[in-house]
Protein backbone atom coordinates (compact mmCIF):
# COMPACT_ATOMS: atom_id res chain seq x y z
CA UNK A 1 0.00 0.00 0.00
CA UNK A 2 3.26 2.51 0.62
CA UNK A 3 5.82 0.86 -1.11
CA UNK A 4 5.78 3.71 -3.53
CA UNK A 5 5.86 6.91 -0.59
CA UNK A 6 8.79 8.72 -0.02
CA UNK A 7 8.98 9.70 3.75
CA UNK A 8 11.51 12.12 2.91
CA UNK A 9 9.48 13.96 0.68
CA UNK A 10 6.69 14.30 3.74
CA UNK A 11 7.91 18.03 4.92
CA UNK A 12 8.17 19.46 1.69
CA UNK A 13 5.10 17.59 0.75
CA UNK A 14 3.22 19.47 4.02
CA UNK A 15 4.56 22.99 3.13
CA UNK A 16 3.03 22.59 -0.46
CA UNK A 17 -0.11 21.51 1.71
CA UNK A 18 -0.35 24.80 3.84
CA UNK A 19 0.72 26.98 1.08
CA UNK A 20 -1.88 25.62 -0.87
CA UNK A 21 -4.50 26.46 1.65
CA UNK A 22 -3.38 29.74 2.28
CA UNK A 23 -4.13 30.53 -1.85
CA UNK A 24 -7.57 28.90 -1.06
CA UNK A 25 -8.30 30.97 1.49
CA UNK A 26 -6.91 34.33 0.27
CA UNK A 27 -9.19 33.07 -2.91
CA UNK A 28 -12.30 32.12 -1.13
CA UNK A 29 -12.45 35.94 0.32
CA UNK A 30 -11.89 37.37 -3.01
CA UNK A 31 -15.32 35.41 -4.42
CA UNK A 32 -19.07 37.38 -3.86
CA UNK A 33 -22.15 35.16 -5.09
CA UNK A 34 -25.41 36.39 -5.07
CA UNK A 35 -28.51 35.23 -5.76
CA UNK A 36 -32.52 36.25 -5.77
CA UNK A 37 -35.65 34.34 -4.66
CA UNK A 38 -39.35 35.55 -5.74
CA UNK A 39 -38.60 36.97 -8.65
CA UNK A 40 -35.78 39.44 -7.32
CA UNK A 41 -37.73 40.56 -4.26
CA UNK A 42 -35.13 39.18 -2.16
CA UNK A 43 -31.12 39.33 -3.00
CA UNK A 44 -28.77 37.58 -0.96
CA UNK A 45 -24.61 37.99 -1.46
CA UNK A 46 -22.39 35.99 0.42
CA UNK A 47 -18.52 35.82 0.60
CA UNK A 48 -16.31 32.79 -0.26
CA UNK A 49 -16.18 31.94 3.14
CA UNK A 50 -19.91 31.67 3.82
CA UNK A 51 -20.97 34.79 5.18
CA UNK A 52 -23.35 36.75 4.20
CA UNK A 53 -22.35 40.30 3.06
CA UNK A 54 -25.47 41.66 1.98
CA UNK A 55 -29.49 41.54 2.23
CA UNK A 56 -31.81 43.73 0.18
CA UNK A 57 -35.97 43.13 0.71
CA UNK A 58 -38.22 44.92 -1.66
CA UNK A 59 -40.37 47.22 0.46
CA UNK A 60 -43.77 45.38 -1.02
CA UNK A 61 -42.40 42.48 1.52
CA UNK A 62 -42.55 44.64 4.42
CA UNK A 63 -46.07 44.18 5.31
CA UNK A 64 -45.97 40.26 4.47
CA UNK A 65 -44.00 38.68 7.02
CA UNK A 66 -44.28 34.70 6.49
CA UNK A 67 -43.23 36.02 2.46
CA UNK A 68 -40.19 37.66 3.74
CA UNK A 69 -38.52 34.83 6.10
CA UNK A 70 -40.20 32.24 3.19
CA UNK A 71 -37.99 34.15 0.10
CA UNK A 72 -35.28 35.27 2.79
CA UNK A 73 -34.58 31.69 3.69
CA UNK A 74 -34.60 30.33 -0.05
CA UNK A 75 -31.93 33.04 -1.04
CA UNK A 76 -29.86 32.86 2.12
CA UNK A 77 -29.59 28.60 1.33
CA UNK A 78 -29.16 29.29 -2.28
CA UNK A 79 -26.16 31.52 -1.61
CA UNK A 80 -24.13 29.43 1.06
CA UNK A 81 -25.34 26.11 -1.29
CA UNK A 82 -23.41 28.43 -4.32
CA UNK A 83 -20.40 28.91 -2.05
CA UNK A 84 -20.03 25.57 -0.40
CA UNK A 85 -19.93 23.77 -4.26
CA UNK A 86 -17.27 26.39 -5.00
CA UNK A 87 -15.29 25.17 -2.16
CA UNK A 88 -15.61 21.57 -3.05
CA UNK A 89 -14.69 22.41 -6.54
CA UNK A 90 -11.50 24.51 -5.27
CA UNK A 91 -10.46 21.79 -3.19
CA UNK A 92 -10.75 19.03 -5.71
CA UNK A 93 -9.09 21.51 -7.97
CA UNK A 94 -5.84 22.34 -5.57
CA UNK A 95 -5.70 18.26 -4.03
CA UNK A 96 -5.92 16.85 -7.52
CA UNK A 97 -2.63 19.04 -7.96
CA UNK A 98 -0.75 16.93 -5.64
CA UNK A 99 0.80 13.64 -6.61
CA UNK A 100 -0.10 11.46 -3.48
Amino acid sequence: MFENLDLSKMGELFKDVQEKAQEFEAELAKKEFSTKSGGGLVKVSANGKGEIIDISVDDSLLDDKESLQILLIAAVNDALNMVNQNRQSMAGNILGGFNL
